[in-house]
């Protein structure tokens, strides 16, 4: 049901002494009113879509009459609806809050935090690569203590044949640019485990697009297995792999593997989500 009626009279709490205790031990620039009107929508989640007044004062931990005053502010600028039964839910027009620095995100800097999350969360290193002719470059890395002499960093091309970065990526290439790319491609062996030859390359790059990840065991350098997943762009096509780097000798790598490669795809499904938000507005491919 549509707000409708007079104008409501949405006066600030007044302050108590709590509240200035408050407030000083965050800083003089603390504006109580306004984090309690982010509070308002943080309250509303997927599994609770729909709020009461008394929801929100309880959610939130401040006052129902203040909760009212918060809600009903944010009626009147459009941010939230309201029920025949009186209960409130967020409307689109809450977007607007994050395009502005959505649309203002590379695709780096948007799956940088992801990565963080990932590297911390799986304890090895992580990063985002992106295909630029028949090299692969890495737009993202996050390391872990341990390092490898393969000396990744943000910037480090790479041939796509010998990577889990480029196998994802050339697994996205329609039939035709494959094909050419097979043709091509000359084959340099780095270790005794790297792939002998094109038609080997081919079944891995096939098997890879059907399983929907990657694995590359030891085949750029001794020692080191990478497993990557795409991440998908706002029209589906795929825009970017995700990859993770491990010591082939530690005991738990393909213990986890299975653990690993969900990981990996919940954070790509994420970013794929975040793209989308981002909609059709600026090219992905330009966002590098």
């Amino acid at each position: 049901m549509a707000h409708s009626g007079p104008a409501h009279d949405h006066r600030a709490d007044e302050v108590t002494d709590t509240e200035q205790d408050e407030s000083l031990e965050r800083g003089d620039h603390y504006a109580k009113t306004f984090a309690r009107g982010l509070e308002t929508i943080r309250a509303f989640s997927p599994e609770e879509p729909e709020l009461s007044v008394s929801d929100v004062a309880r959610k939130t931990g401040m006052p129902r009459a203040a909760a009212r005053r918060f809600l009903l502010t944010l009626l009147d600028l459009g941010y939230v609806g309201v029920t025949a039964e009186r209960r409130f839910f967020l409307r689109p027009a809450v977007l607007e809050l994050g395009f502005t620095y959505l649309s203002t995100l590379t695709l780096p800097q948007l799956a940088r935090p992801r990565l963080v999350e990932l590297t911390a969360e799986l304890g090895e290193t992580t990063s985002l690569g992106v295909r630029d002719g028949d090299d692969i470059v890495y737009v993202a890395h996050v390391p872990v203590r341990r390092t490898f002499s393969a000396g990744i960093t943000v910037g480090t091309r790479g041939p796509a044949y010998l990577s889990s970065h480029g196998r994802v990526l050339l697994g996205a290439l329609p039939p035709a640019e494959l094909e050419a790319y097979l043709q091509r491609v000359r084959l340099e062996r780095r270790t005794t485990h790297t792939v002998p030859d094109r038609e080997a390359l081919r079944q891995r790059i096939e098997e890879g697009r059907a399983q929907g990840w990657v694995a590359v065991d030891e085949e750029l350098e001794d020692g080191v297995t990478s497993l990557a997943v795409p991440v998908h762009g706002p029209d589906g096509d795929v825009v970017a792999s995700l990859n993770l780097a491990s010591h082939s000798n530690r005991e738990s790598v393909g213990a986890r593997r299975p653990q690993t490669i969900a990981a990996l795809q919940r954070t790509a499904a994420a970013l794929t989500r975040e793209l989308r938000l981002l909609g059709g507005t600026t090219d992905t491919r330009n966002r590098l």
